[in-house]
């Protein structure tokens, strides 16, 4: 039994060790952009992940999430070297916030696809206001979720 601690933490760091792997491996894609991560980095955004997941009250044991959100946005024109994992950290935070917003509602590439078209469009590549946008979307998903109701929108018949 006293064995147990020392296992979990030695499979979490394993697979803390595959996670900055795989996602160094997505410097070879992002480097066209000028975007590349260094181990540090990758440290430093997992645990801004982990802290982010803890806030909202989330499990993910994946992190196709964060690879996603670095495969899109390192294509947005907005997002340079000098704030790109400061960007990649509040882009976790908006994305782990909409999810439990919209109830899970909105699969996650749908939601890194709109959270990504709001960025570039209407936002002009500010995250304070892609923030304020998602909140409002996820406002509408709520509002329509409520207006449903729990019949599909079925009106109650007395």
């Amino acid at each position: 039994m006293d064995q147990l601690p020392r296992l979990l933490e030695s499979l979490n760091l394993s697979a803390r060790e595959r996670h900055i792997d795989e996602l160094l491996e997505l410097n070879g894609t992002t480097a066209r952009f000028g975007l590349t991560l260094a181990p540090d980095d990758i440290r430093e955004l997992l645990a801004a992940r982990h802290e982010a997941l803890r806030h909202y009250g989330r499990v993910e044991t994946g992190i196709g999430a964060v690879r996603e959100l670095i495969e899109v946005f390192s294509e947005s024109p907005y997002i340079t070297r000098d704030h790109y994992v400061s960007a990649l950290h509040e882009l976790q935070e908006i994305f782990c916030y909409l999810k439990n917003e919209t109830g899970d509602e909105i699969g996650d590439s749908r939601l890194i696809g709109l959270m990504r078209d709001c960025f570039d469009q209407e936002c002009g590549g500010s995250l304070e206001l892609l923030r304020d946008r998602m909140e409002e979307y996820a406002a509408a998903i709520r509002f329509e979720a409520a207006r449903s109701g729990p019949h599909g929108g079925e009106e109650d018949e007395a």
